[in-house]
């Protein structure tokens, strides 16, 4: 593994193939913000970028990964690019024009990563933006109960067009995993959570590694703004702590870049999201120090097992993910 400064470490996955240690979350602006941000982070150093079609900014991650190609800045096969099936498209039916509609978005000839967004589905209406999430006449989300094993053997058939590489999914839990498994011909190569101090998923990760799998942490700095609106029920991001801050300085690191090391050295991908250039540098510059195990000890302080995505609209699924402990 490539770990000298200014470089990412690569993962190996259970296919073979292999996914940068660190990657960008996208959820941005959209147009030209979002694309000027994006070329920004190639710039930087960044080749694993997650987006997803629920985003509306394929469009813009496909234009940042194209320019930036023409530049000769990177070719297609240094980039690892990631988007997600959306919960109305479940139905096996709709598998495959779902993946070919964001693949016309990206406009880019494969996709490196295609994950299933949650284990969730709700009632398709449509392909345009408005049916994303399809509310009914009281103003709740109308949720379907299609078997995500159903959904996951379609999205096995698109390996053999060669316009995906990889399979994954996104906010399974341990007995999700483990259907999954045991009842696919293609295993995920990973499993994307939201994962950070206040939410360490450590039991998840170990389970996940048991069987090969890896963890992508979503949301690993911790949303401030959800925990100023709520903070009785959203984990306090460790950022402003002060035992971070000393850790931080220590290193002669920011505490935001404590945070993702602690996160990596647990064994996860974080997907740090950030369109300011500076903190962009940072988040990817943490692979020229370690933490001590005292102080991974004091980071693990940081768990509550508090959720800061609970995906509450969703709580009446068969398939919600969130009642059991990982």
């Amino acid at each position: 593994m490539a770990t000298k400064k200014g470089t990412v470490p690569m993962v190996k996955l259970n296919n073979g193939r292999e996914m940068p240690a660190l990657g960008l979350g996208t959820w941005l602006s959209k147009e030209g913000e979002g694309v000027a941000a994006l070329k920004t982070a190639i710039d930087a150093g960044y080749r694993h970028i997650d987006t997803a079609y629920f985003y509306q900014n394929e469009t813009e991650v496909g234009q940042a990964v194209r320019d930036k190609i023409a530049e000769g800045v990177v070719q297609r096969e240094d980039m690892f690019i990631t988007t997600k099936l959306w919960n109305t498209f479940h139905d096996p039916s709709h598998v495959e024009e779902a993946f070919r509609r964001s693949l016309e978005n990206l406009n880019l000839d494969y996709i490196d990563l295609y994950l299933m967004h949650t284990p969730m589905s709700y009632r398709f209406k449509g392909w345009f933006a408005d049916d994303l999430m399809p509310y009914d006449a009281d103003g709740k989300l109308e949720l379907t109960e299609v078997d995500f094993v159903a959904t996951w053997k379609a999205m096995e058939k698109l390996l053999k067009t060669g316009k995906v590489r990889s399979l994954g999914v996104s906010n399974f839990n341990s007995e999700q995993i483990a259907r999954l498994l045991a009842e696919c011909e293609i295993k995920p190569v990973t499993n994307q959570v939201e994962c950070n101090p206040g939410l360490n998923q450590r039991k998840l990760t170990a389970f996940c590694k048991e069987r090969d799998v890896t963890i992508t942490a979503y949301s690993p700095l911790g949303r401030p703004n959800y925990y100023e609106k709520d903070p009785e029920n959203v984990p306090k991001p460790a950022l402003d702590d002060p035992r971070v801050a000393e850790i931080a300085k220590k290193y002669g690191k920011t505490p935001g870049q404590v945070v993702l090391r602690y996160l990596f050295e647990l064994g996860t991908i974080p997907i740090p999201k950030s369109a300011n250039e500076a903190r962009l540098r940072q988040n990817i510059n943490i692979f020229d120090f370690k933490l001590t195990k005292e102080e991974m000890a004091v980071m693990d302080t940081f768990h509550t097992g508090k959720r800061s995505v609970p995906f509450s609209l969703c709580v009446k699924s068969k398939y919600f993910p969130f009642n059991i402990e990982f």
